[in-house]
């Protein structure tokens, strides 16, 4: 059983972090909805890729 986190769930956990805090920003709503979408597009790519479950 692996315990560690590998490089890629790191990135994506930074990601998914990044997304939540784009969705509070003082920004227009399709800034933070457009910030929210490449974030999270970014974090499934790094899971996918990385092999997460």
């Amino acid at each position: 059983m692996k315990h560690a986190l590998n490089p890629s769930k790191i990135r994506a956990a930074a990601h998914r972090a990044m997304a939540l805090a784009a969705l509070h920003a003082n920004s227009s709503l399709a800034t933070r909805l457009s910030r929210y979408n490449a974030h999270m597009s970014k974090a499934r790519a790094l899971e996918a890729a990385g092999g997460a479950q």
